[in-house]
């Protein structure tokens, strides 16, 4: 079957659709997984003992359990506890939350990574401490951070195809809709595998572009 047939039998346009709710999934569950990330990688470094235990038990829950699992908690156990949640709401905040027990470590591992000097230089200089990780850590910290967080962002591609199974329509529900329909498997499944590459590999080479920029203020 070639591209005009499947083009006639109206294939790729759903997949469009499809893709197009991936990258919107992907978008908002990024920006929330973002915030989450660093304020959870900042509090894993306070002072306070029972803060860093309670989000360390928040890191290693999300972790230590399947994205699915969490998924279906959100959107098939809280109903029972008069909680209801949208399946893109149920989707973002899902994927959101496990993606940030990742991105927290990412953060702490980056800010652990500046050396004590550039600390007591802050110091040395009068900086207070909010403006020691503003202007001297943070900006070393995020060139750290990017190529990680480039990975996570790219496995956020690929993981929004687990809400299918909360009743969402993206792309991999699309192709797996369009095979039941037509039967066409192999064609269909090589169109959804070139349609995730072609959204992830860009994000590959604006980290990278990230990365070179943000080189220029270490």
């Amino acid at each position: 079957m070639d591209l005009n047939q499947l083009l006639a039998l109206d294939v790729l346009p759903q997949l469009l659709k499809g893709a197009a709710v991936t990258l919107k999934l992907t978008l908002i569950t990024a920006i929330l997984a973002f915030f989450l990330s660093f304020v959870i990688g900042f509090l894993r470094l306070v002072p306070n003992v029972w803060v860093r235990r309670l989000v360390t038990a928040y890191v290693e829950i999300l972790r230590g359990t399947s994205a699915i699992v969490q998924l279906f908690y959100l959107f098939f156990i809280l109903p029972a506890f008069g909680i209801s949640l949208p399946p893109t709401a149920t989707a973002v905040i899902g994927l959101g939350l496990n993606l940030s027990a990742y991105g927290s470590e990412v953060v702490r591992a980056g800010i652990l990574s500046i050396g004590k000097g550039q600390h007591e230089g802050a110091a040395a200089l009068g900086l207070t401490r909010v403006q020691t990780y503003r202007l001297v850590v943070l900006p070393q910290a995020l060139v750290a951070m990017l190529p990680s967080f480039g990975n996570l962002l790219i496995e956020l591609v690929k993981a929004t195809s687990l809400v299918s199974l909360i009743t969402i329509t993206e792309l991999t529900f699309s192709g797996r809709q369009m095979v039941v329909t037509t039967g066409k498997s192999m064609e269909i499944w090589t169109l959804v595998l070139i349609l995730y590459f072609v959204m992830a590999y860009p994000l590959t080479w604006i980290v990278r572009g990230a990365e070179r920029y943000a080189a220029r203020y270490r």
